[in-house]
């Protein structure tokens, strides 16, 4: 009954809530974001949903379109710009996918999605990652360092497909909390003991 119905309700109230709770964080980081990416603060691309039918996920742009004199793009780090290498320390990047649960082409909760491309290299075991909608946060997120191969990461995806109940999307938006705060906090402590060394 969760997985038919309830997860989808949910899905939609704490995605609203969260969206307009975040509201104020989101205008100013698309404001900052519109000016320092030329009038771009989003990053739209095309991903695999459910059934792998293809949908529009929206993030936060964290890097420029800066491009070489051969009109190349320039490596990722000297795209990224300040705000953005913060906000992908802490997901702020991913608050746009809100909008996408909304929608209804995401869930809070789900395997990662990924890119089109590589729709025709899955065999049939991993075909079943797109039996459910793709999420903000998944099974194999929360257990990253455990993930060492691609076959490893979608044998987590299975793994929550298989078992996908309440109590473990509870667990993983827990853990998922637990990993982007506990860095942020670490990270404020470091500045704090270097500054009071100076």
């Amino acid at each position: 009954m969760y997985n038919l119905f309830f997860k989808r309700i949910i899905d939609v109230i704490l995605a609203s809530i969260n969206l307009v709770m975040l509201a104020p964080v989101f205008i100013i980081i698309t404001i900052v974001l519109f000016i320092a990416n030329g009038g771009e603060p989003f990053f739209i691309q095309k991903r695999p949903g459910k059934n792998g039918q293809i949908f529009r996920m929206i993030k936060f742009k964290t890097m420029t379109n800066k491009k070489d004199t051969n009109g190349n793009l320039l490596p990722d780090s000297k795209r990224m710009t300040k705000l953005g290498n913060f906000a992908r320390k802490i997901s702020l990047d991913e608050i746009p996918q809100l909008i996408n649960v909304i929608r209804g082409e995401m869930s809070l909760v789900g395997p990662r999605p990924l890119l089109p491309e590589y729709l025709p290299l899955y065999n049939e075991t991993q075909k079943r990652r797109h039996e459910v909608k793709p999420g903000m946060t998944g099974w194999a997120q929360v257990n990253k360092e455990n993930i060492t191969t691609w076959q490893s990461k979608f044998e987590y995806d299975l793994w929550y497909i298989e078992h996908k109940s309440f109590f473990l999307d509870l667990k993983i938006v827990f853990l998922t909390l637990k990993k982007i705060f506990i860095p942020l906090k670490t990270s404020t402590t470091t500045t704090e003991t270097f500054n009071g060394k100076n």
